[in-house]
């Protein structure tokens, strides 16, 4: 990295800038006067990250950029070219910068020490003024790029989740749907044997007494209660010459062995294998069909709680939101997680939680970060509650987890844009300062106490009147 002095070389620099450039000769001159011209190679560190930048950087030409790994892959967060302005700029509370700020290109620029900004602002009004516009132009790009990174992530981690929920009742009712088909098979083979066995009317009366009971709810029943009646049924097919593996079907209806007697009593021979064929294929068939039901139902409800979750059908328009459906659909969003980590989660709203007067869909984003941030805290088997309720006209959501708490040398930084104490890949740093926004743009507040097996975030928001 070289430095010079030479003050003709800045001035020229100075008056082709593109945000720079318009200001007066004297603003010129007072830069150039103050800061220092230098180059940084391909490589060099401009500032380093986490460290406080104390310098106001004017770019004449180059490339200086902060690459950041935020869970899926590093990419450019931040760029400064010939013509731009970083670093500590008039007015600002100063950054830490969440990478490196490394130099790609050869790179020619000025630096002008934070302890000379005061007087810049009052001799240099031009300048002042246009390094004030870039830095709330950087502000708004910077807010709208992380939100809409933020947005992706977390529509990834809700498709994951998703994908994962679908999974389990759709091959339920795959599965229960390819036996569907053997089973009506065999129903109809049976079928057209007892059809053939020229059976009075007494006999079929019979069997339709056990197609009967079969039909009708079965008694509950503990796994050993199940075992033992399978079993027994299984020694009864056998002593009497029936296929044992109608045990099964049976066994998970209300038909006891004293009404198989009967039916043996009145139908024998073939006649009777062939009958307890046909009752336990309609057994099956009834079972599956019940299974496909359950699972068509619990994708009714994944999809019922998707789009009570992203408001998919509804403008992005402030109104009356209920805050127990939007936790209770954001709990189903991350039940997969739930249950990986065999977490226990508590859900208590009070019974007279008002609405929130607020944007639905940016409501659940909050949700969802506080909760997944919890099940992230906790060991295998940990606790999240959530409670909601009024307090002083106001709905505040409280989201406690039973993990080892936040560092007290931390608690000051958690909001911070970029910072995370997650392992690399596993987390944005975004999270939290997003929360924040959100809350703010809706009157809303949010704070945290924490301890070592307690930490609570605290969600304020103003109830609809």
């Amino acid at each position: 990295m070289r430095v010079s002095m030479a003050v003709s070389e800045k001035l020229a620099h100075l008056a082709g800038h593109r945000v720079l450039g318009h200001a007066p000769p004297a603003e010129h001159a007072w830069l150039a006067a103050h800061g220092q011209l230098r180059t940084l190679a391909p490589g060099d560190v401009l500032s380093q990250k986490g460290e406080l930048v104390t310098t106001l950087h004017i770019f004449f030409a180059g490339s200086v950029a902060i690459h950041l790994d935020r869970g899926a892959g590093s990419h450019k967060l931040f760029e400064w070219r010939g013509g731009d302005v970083g670093g500590a700029l008039p007015f600002s509370r100063g950054a830490r910068p969440p990478n490196d700020a490394v130099a790609e290109e050869p790179t020619v620029m000025l630096t002008v020490p934070q302890g000379d900004l005061p007087e810049m602002i009052r001799e240099c009004p031009v300048v002042t003024a246009a390094m004030v516009h870039q830095m709330l132009d950087r502000a708004r790009a910077f807010k709208e790029g992380d939100l809409h990174d933020e947005k992706l992530l977390s529509l990834g981690r809700l498709a994951a989740g998703l994908a994962h929920e679908l999974n389990n009742p759709a091959s339920a009712a795959a599965r229960s749907a390819t036996l569907l088909a053997a089973s009506a098979a065999a129903a109809e083979a049976a079928a057209t044997v007892v059809a053939a066995a020229g059976l009075s009317a007494t006999q079929l009366a019979a069997i339709e007494t056990v197609r009967a009971l079969c039909a009708m709810p079965a008694p509950t029943r503990s796994p050993v209660e199940r075992a033992d009646q399978e079993e027994a049924l299984t020694d009864w097919l056998a002593d009497h010459g029936a296929s044992e593996e109608c045990a099964g079907p049976l066994s998970e209806t209300g038909l006891t062995l004293g009404a198989l007697d009967t039916l043996a009593a009145s139908v024998g021979g073939e006649a009777l294998a062939a009958s307890l064929r046909w009752i336990a294929a309609g057994c099956a068939l009834r079972a599956l069909g019940a299974e496909i039901g359950v699972a068509a139902g619990r994708i009714r409800d994944l999809v019922t709680s998707v789009k009570g979750f992203t408001y998919m059908d509804r403008a992005p328009n402030p109104g009356p939101v209920d805050i127990r459906s939007g936790i209770a659909d954001t709990l189903t969003m991350l039940g997969a997680k739930v249950r990986e980590k065999a977490a226990v989660v508590a859900f208590e709203p009070a019974a007279d939680l008002p609405r929130a007067h607020a944007v639905g869909a940016e409501l659940n984003q909050v949700w969802m970060n506080l909760i997944d941030n919890a099940l992230d805290a906790i060991a295998a088997g940990g606790h999240v509650t959530v409670t909601a309720g009024r307090e002083q006209g106001r709905v505040v959501v409280r989201i406690t987890d039973d993990g080892p708490g936040v560092p007290p040398e931390l608690k000051d930084r958690i909001f911070d844009p970029f910072f995370t104490t997650k392992e690399v890949g596993k987390g944005t740093g975004l999270g939290l300062d997003i929360v924040r926004r959100i809350l703010r743009r809706h009157e809303g507040e949010i704070d945290m106490e924490s301890r070592p097996g307690h930490t609570e975030f605290r969600v304020s928001l103003p109830a609809e009147r």
